[in-house]
């Protein structure tokens, strides 16, 4: 081997110096899931589907009502999400219906009463949803800062 330029050439230096930063263990799946989703962005994709479907504010919402609390009638988590229109959780409760993540009981009384509850999907779903609510309060400081600034220039 020979001496590089700026290397010190002292028998116990055997360091090595990476000039690009190491990959992360996940980096080639990512890139898998990123190909993937390029190549169908023209077809149905199933994976940008229901990340679609999902990662809007109000489904989120609307899992989060009903893991914390349990079954909830309509107007419970009209009134827990707070300023979702009727309209919107109607539509987002049939969505997450429709997707198996929340089951929707009707009782057989006057008047007919309704009741929504996540199934063991959504409360999957939930769980992945709590970490990255934790990200996000773990890291709302130094984004918040980082708007200020944004604001500020």
């Amino acid at each position: 081997m020979s001496k590089q330029e700026g290397t010190p050439a002292l028998p116990g230096n055997t360091e090595v110096t990476n000039r690009a930063p190491q990959a992360f263990a996940g980096e080639k799946k990512y890139q898998e899931i990123f190909r993937v989703a390029n190549t169908t962005r023209n077809q149905l994709c199933p994976v940008r589907d229901i990340v679609a479907r999902i990662s809007d504010k109000w489904s989120m919402l609307a899992i989060f009502a009903l893991g914390g609390y349990g079954k909830l009638r309509f107007n419970e988590m009209k009134y827990k999400i707070g300023d979702i229109s009727q309209r919107m959780l109607t539509v987002t409760l049939r969505n997450l219906e429709a997707d198996s993540l929340v089951t929707r009981t009707v009782f057989p009384e006057i008047p007919p009463r309704v009741e929504y509850e996540l199934t063991p999907l959504g409360y999957s779903l939930m769980e992945q949803f709590v970490l990255l609510v934790d990200w996000a309060e773990l890291n709302e400081e130094q984004i918040m800062k980082f708007r200020k600034l944004q604001i500020r220039n």
